[in-house]
C-alpha cells in the first residue's frame, strides 16, 4: 500500500524509478491511481488499437513491408523535424505534435517514392521498397548522430524514440494520440465501402466510379498517420509489430472483413494494455518490446489453436487426406491387376468342369478335303 502512495505522490516518475518503488505485482486498480501509468496504459491501448485496424487493411493488400517502410522512414522524419524546431523556429523540439507530423511527411514520402520507383523503371516493388527503406533510415540515423553531438537544447534522449519510452508520456502526448488516432479510424469508417472494394476487387472498385489512384493513397496515407503515432509510446522500429501481427493473428479466425479489423484492433489494443502492466511489473524493462513479445504471444496461440486455419489441424486434415488417397490407390491397383493366384487356379477349374456337351445331331469337325489321285490328271 505504501509502494502504491509513492507512486501517486510522484506521478510523473519515470518507468524505471517506479519499477525501483515496486516491491511486488501491481494490480490495475493501483496502475489507474498513478498518473504516469494511466497515460501509458492508455496511450499504448489506442496506438494498439488504431494501428491493429488500419494494419488488417495492410496485411490484406498484401503491403506488409509498407509498415515496415514507415517505421524506419519516420526516423529521418523525427530527427529533421527536432532540426527544424529548434533551430529554425525555436519551438519544443521534442513535441509529439511536432514529431508525429515530421514523420507523417517523411514516411509519406518514402512509400509514394517507392511506388513511383515501382512504376517508372523496371524496379521491382519489394526492391523498391527495400530502397527507400534503407534511404530514410540511413539519413535519419545520420541526422540522429548530428543531434546528439550538437549544442540544441533538449537534445538528450532523442535516440530514445528508436525503440520507445511509454512511461514519458503526458497528457498532451495522450491528446496528440487520441486526436491522429481519432481520424485514421474516421477515414476508415467513411471509406469503408470503398476500402472493401480496393481490398478485394480493384476493378470492380475501378467499373463503380472510385479511383484507385486516390484511394491507394488515402489508405497508405492514413495507416502512415496510424504507425507513427507510435513512436513514443513503442517505438519507431517496434511499430511494425503494432500495425502486421493484431492483422496476422486475427486473419486466423475469421474470413470476414469487419470481423478481421475489429478482432485485429481488439487484439493491439489489448497487447498494448498487457504489455504496459508487465513492463511496469518488470521494472527496469522498457514498453516497446515487452508489448511486441505480448503480441507474438497472441500470434502463435492463432496460429495453433485457430478451428479452421491452425496449422495443426492443417497437418492432421493433411495427414487424413494422405492416408485415405493411399487407400484408393492400393485398392485402384488390386482392381487393375486381377486376382490372386489362389483365386485364378479356381478360375481356371471352373470352366473346363461346366464345359457344355454337344448336342446330338450336331456337325462334327470339318474333314479335310481329299486329295486328288495321282491317275486323274
Amino acid at each position: 500500500m505504501s509502494a502504491v502512495l509513492a507512486l501517486t505522490a510522484l506521478p510523473t516518475a519515470p518507468l524505471a524509478e517506479a519499477g525501483a518503488l515496486l516491491p511486488g505485482i501491481v494490480g490495475p486498480g493501483a496502475l489507474l491511481a498513478s498518473y504516469t501509468f494511466r497515460m501509458m496504459l492508455l496511450g499504448t491501448s489506442i496506438v494498439g488499437l488504431t494501428a491493429g485496424v488500419l494494419g488488417a487493411f495492410l496485411y490484406l493488400h498484401k503491403q506488409s513491408l509498407v509498415s515496415d517502410i514507415i517505421g524506419h522512414a519516420a526516423t529521418l522524419g523525427v530527427a529533421g523535424s527536432f532540426i527544424i524546431a529548434t533551430a529554425v523556429l525555436g519551438i519544443g523540439g521534442r513535441s509529439m505534435l511536432v514529431l508525429t507530423i515530421g514523420s507523417i511527411i517523411a514516411s509519406t514520402c518514402a512509400v509514394l517514392l517507392a511506388n513511383w520507383i515501382a512504376a517508372r523503371s523496371p524496379v521491382g516493388l519489394d526492391a523498391a521498397m527495400t530502397i527507400c527503406l534503407a534511404l530514410f533510415y540511413g539519413g535519419g540515423i545520420v541526422l540522429m548522430r548530428i543531434i546528439v553531438h550538437s549544442s540544441l537544447p533538449e537534445r538528450g534522449g532523442i535516440t530514445s524514440y528508436m525503440f520507445g519510452n511509454a512511461a514519458t508520456l503526458t497528457r498532451a502526448d495522450l491528446v496528440t494520440i487520441v486526436a491522429f488516432g481519432a481520424a485514421s479510424l474516421i477515414v476508415v469508417a467513411a471509406c469503408w465501402k470503398e476500402l472493401a472494394l480496393l481490398t478485394f476487387d480493384p476493378i470492380a472498385c475501378r467499373a463503380m466510379g472510385f479511383s484507385p489512384r486516390l484511394l491507394s493513397p488515402l489508405l497508405l496515407g492514413t495507416a502512415t498517420v496510424a504507425i507513427v503515432i507510435g513512436i513514443k509510446a513503442v517505438g519507431l522500429i517496434l511499430m511494425v509489430a503494432f500495425a502486421i501481427m493484431p492483422a496476422a493473428a486475427a486473419r486466423q479466425w475469421t474470413h470476414h472483413l469487419w470481423s478481421m479489423v475489429g478482432l485485429s484492433g481488439l487484439i493491439g489494443g489489448a497487447s498494448g494494455a498487457i504489455g504496459s502492466v508487465l513492463a511496469v511489473n518488470l521494472g527496469r524493462v522498457p514498453t516497446g518490446p515487452v508489448v511486441v513479445l505480448v503480441l507474438s504471444v497472441f500470434l502463435i496461440a492463432s496460429l495453433l489453436g485457430a478451428p479452421e486455419r491452425s496449422i495443426l489441424r492443417r497437418r492432421a486434415r493433411l495427414r487424413a487426406q494422405r492416408r485415405e488417397l493411399l487407400a484408393r490407390i492400393t485398392a485402384e491397383a488390386h482392381r487393375i491387376e486381377g486376382p490372386g493366384p489362389a483365386e485364378a487356379g479356381s478360375a481356371e477349374a471352373g470352366p473346363a468342369e461346366a464345359s457344355p456337351a454337344v448336342p446330338v445331331g450336331a456337325p462334327g469337325p470339318v474333314a479335310s478335303a481329299p486329295t486328288m489321285p495321282a491317275g486323274a490328271r
